[in-house]
């Protein structure tokens, strides 16, 4: 089976090269789903998997917008419509300079899963820009935004590609980008999520992801008797997935002990309460200030330059970026008896950190799964769109906490580890996202 497996990752590495992080994500899916399609023929007759790894279209186009001093600034934009077979395409947007071609298809890949496995009708999508929103100014970022929407307004629509919000795209973008897209269409359609409350928003919607991400690990945890009460959590990021998953972890008990960003992390052992909580939100939402200044303000201390996976914990939750933690850290992890990963950011685990968690048996959630909460109250948010339509804020919670848990069922369904009561989640999430897509793809026929 390896050797298969290799052979097929060979073709694809020869016809995108230069994208390891795209690699790196069709790999993880392909070793799990390879043996499942070995049982099951109609796959690979169809060839569904090399179908898959292949975007239904690539957008790419140049972004020019002028700064305050009045000179003319050029980015590039992408949009990347993966597979369309379940639904219309839905993904977020990231504004970083980190963003390229490889990054963003590796997020539209495990988009296409995510989205199947939160059972809505939402196929598979991801664009952004290499645009930096820190440091500019309201006026920049609204220019830049009506400058990426001029184009990308002409690829989507409400029925055909729903973006969203990711690293870099919050309210303030949302809101330009909407604007910009209703002047130009003359119309007032659901065609982007995580829109304000007053205009389309729905409730949740910012803390979804979140709030997902701690339920899923809740369900993983009741499988071995246990909850999150009383449990130490280490999270990273200080952004909205991370400031979200604090605010769960607290109202159901745990305690989360860390938060970080680009420069480093703090640790307060006393745990982060909801007052230490609206300071960290004020910090990053408002003040777009370095979360050190938690440091300083509560006295704790501040490591510069690293991730929290030193720190002794029950829970983690990469909520940061892809790959920040490494072989090593999963080993600190496990040896200070770390006993579940949940993960809320994408991909942001190596695979021989996969690796180590899998081989040490504890709970191990990847993302695509246990980060699908943001997507399916996106796809809550479109519903309420078409029927004109707002549901509660108790309405959309409970709808998430059923998603979530029906996720989990369906990790379980098809992540059994042979006889044992292990449940490989990695195996679980892959292979229940892809019978869904696969599924829809054969009934499509070859299109």
């Amino acid at each position: 089976m390896s050797k298969k497996i290799d052979e097929f990752m060979a073709k694809v590495i020869e016809r995108n090269p230069s994208e390891p992080e795209f690699h790196q994500a069709v790999r993880e899916v392909v070793e799990s789903i390879m043996p499942f399609i070995e049982k099951n023929q109609k796959y690979q007759k169809a060839k569904i998997l090399d179908r898959m790894i292949e975007p239904e279209r690539v957008i790419m186009f140049r972004v020019p917008w002028l700064d305050d001093k009045g000179e003319i600034q050029i980015n590039r934009g992408y949009r990347i419509e993966m597979n369309s077979a379940i639904g219309p395409y839905k993904g977020g947007l990231r504004f970083h300079p980190s963003v390229n071609l490889g990054i963003l298809k590796f997020l539209a890949f495990e988009q296409v899963f995510k989205n199947s496995l939160t059972t809505l009708p939402m196929g598979g999508g991801k664009g952004g820009s290499n645009f930096d929103p820190k440091g500019k100014s309201d006026n920049e970022v609204m220019k830049f935004c009506q400058s990426f929407m001029t184009e990308l307004q002409r690829h989507i629509g409400p029925d055909t590609d729903v973006p969203a919000g990711d690293i870099g795209v919050g309210g303030r973008e949302i809101g330009f980008l909407f604007g910009q897209y209703k002047r130009l269409r003359n119309e007032f359609t659901g065609v982007l999520t995580g829109k304000g409350l007053d205009w389309g928003g729905s409730l949740i919607r910012p803390e979804a992801t979140g709030y997902g991400c701690v339920y899923f690990v809740q369900e993983m945890l009741k499988t071995r008797g246990e909850s999150l009460k009383g449990k130490v959590c280490t999270v990273s990021g200080s952004g909205n997935v991370a400031q979200y998953t604090v605010e769960k972890l607290t109202h159901l008990g745990a305690k989360a002990v860390t938060l970080s960003d680009s420069s480093g992390f703090i640790y307060d052992p006393k745990g982060i309460d909801e007052q230490k909580l609206e300071f960290v939100m004020e910090l990053k939402n408002v003040k777009r200030g370095r979360i050190k200044e938690y440091a300083d303000e509560f006295k704790c201390k501040y490591f510069e330059g690293k991730f929290p996976w030193e720190i002794k914990c029950d829970v983690a939750f990469p909520s940061a970026t892809q790959n920040e933690i490494h072989e090593g850290d999963a080993k600190k992890l496990v040896k200070n008896g770390c006993v579940a990963v949940g993960e809320g950011a994408n991909m942001p685990s190596t695979p021989e950190a996969v690796e180590i968690f899998l081989d040490a048996k504890i709970l191990y959630a990847p993302g695509k799964a246990s980060n699908a909460g943001g997507v399916a109250t996106s796809g809550l948010e479109m519903s309420q769109n078409s029927q004109r339509l707002t549901w509660t804020r108790d309405e959309v919670d409970e709808k998430l906490l059923q998603i979530m848990i029906n996720i989990h069922q369906s990790c379980v369904k098809y992540g059994k580890d042979g006889g044992s009561k292990y449940v490989n989640y990695v195996n679980g999430a892959n292979i229940a996202g892809f019978v869904k897509v696969a599924d829809a793809m054969l009934d499509h026929g070859v299109v």
